[in-house]
């Protein structure tokens, strides 16, 4: 036979204060864990929902990353144009552009400096991702023009980057003329003609070529294939895969942060459970007793504090989630493998609510065990000689 739970909600209520600051001291700490976890989520997706399996990505074999690759203009032409498993547009063109990505430079509007993402492209690039990228405001920069397009994730953070305004890069002067919108990591991008950004920032040579490939194109197979060719030997994956690649270690790095900040700030939050739930011992030593004397039994004593020990760490979870879900969709900005600043916005996603709570019970119960434990071992006569 089991104790009534609304003895135990009777006694949380009856101790408010010291129930009020276990639910903060638990909710702290889930707050805390759920934060990071939510900035791991929204950065994780950021990429992996521009990724595509149908996109091709070509780098210098050897490279890690677009911003430590480079492909000659030969090269480019190689795998632009000879590469079968390449898909092509209504007039025969190949869906496949040479890119050229460089991080440089300029300053925020709050004042210091950080590194963004400057990235060259040929029309076929808006071809290949279609409907992912938008022109949001003014118009595309024309090829072969000194103009500059701005990633939505740019304005408002980096000064001078409004349609209208003129940015210098090394000796050449470019005006902006548009900003566009698209998936992941690019609205955190200024895009422009690769050939007028070659020469302006310098870059004789490509960082990579992205194509779309036939349904079904084994990309391991293409690689080995030109394992042998002395002009080329390019690593090639998906862009999700290569997408995914870029994000393991940050995202890696989130959760780490979180679990160790989670771990130090609920010991601290056990320690407060523990000793809420043993004052709670003290003063319902009489209680216990009566509860052993009419016939409860040791373990259903046992299972009924533990039960208000796992009531109140859901109850603190619940609290720490709320004071985070007011920063859904707040957006914040952070370096990526490349070295360049992206935006990406907080997403508390179910999963991460879940596993919030489910830590947050898991404190409640390590905090109630000990105290639980007593409370079973006292025998009727000890507990009402005490009270």
């Amino acid at each position: 036979m089991l104790v009534p739970l609304r003895y135990n909600l009777r006694s949380l209520f009856g101790r408010g204060s010291s129930t009020l600051l276990t639910i903060c001291a638990i909710g702290a700490t889930v707050a805390v864990l759920a934060g990071m976890l939510s900035l791991q989520q929204g950065f994780a997706v950021l990429f992996q929902e521009r990724g595509r399996d149908d996109l091709a990505v070509f780098l210098r074999k050897g490279a890690t990353s677009e911003g430590e690759s480079g492909l000659t203009l030969e090269q480019c032409e190689i795998l632009t144009k000879e590469v079968p498993e390449v898909e092509r547009a209504a007039d025969g063109a190949p869906l496949a552009g040479a890119e050229l990505f460089l991080a440089v430079r300029l300053r925020k509007f709050d004042g210091g400096e950080t590194n963004v993402a400057i990235r060259g492209v040929q029309p076929a690039t808006f071809a290949i991702h279609g409907d992912d990228l938008r022109i949001q405001d003014g118009v595309n920069f024309r090829p072969g023009g000194d103009e500059l397009i701005i990633g939505e994730g740019l304005i408002g953070r980096i000064a001078d980057c409004r349609v209208g305004d003129t940015l210098r890069i090394n000796t050449v002067t470019f005006r902006i003329v548009g900003t566009f919108t698209g998936k992941g990591g690019y609205r955190s991008e200024i895009w422009g003609d690769l050939d007028r950004l070659s020469v302006a920032l310098q870059r004789p040579v490509r960082s990579r070529v992205l194509a779309k490939v036939r349904p079904e194109t084994d990309l391991a197979a293409v690689q080995t294939r030109y394992e042998s060719d002395l002009r080329v030997q390019p690593r090639v994956e998906t862009e999700r895969e290569y997408l995914t690649s870029q994000t393991g270690d940050l995202s890696k790095r989130f959760r780490i942060l979180g679990g160790f900040l989670a771990v130090i700030m609920g010991l601290g939050a056990v320690f407060t459970g523990t000793n809420s739930m043993l004052s709670a011992i003290g003063a319902r030593t009489h209680e216990i007793g009566i509860l052993k004397a009419v016939g409860y039994r040791s373990m259903a004593i046992f299972l009924s504090f533990l039960g208000e020990a796992l009531l109140l760490g859901v109850l603190g979870g619940l609290f720490g989630c709320l004071l985070v879900l007011p920063f859904q969709g707040a957006e914040t900005g952070t370096m990526n493998q490349t070295f360049s600043e992206v935006t990406f916005a907080f997403r508390t996603t179910p999963t991460v609510l879940l596993q919030s709570i489910t830590f947050a019970a898991l404190l409640g119960l390590v905090g109630g065990l000990f105290p639980a434990w007593r409370a079973a071992r006292m025998t009727p006569v000890q507990a009402l000689r005490r009270s």
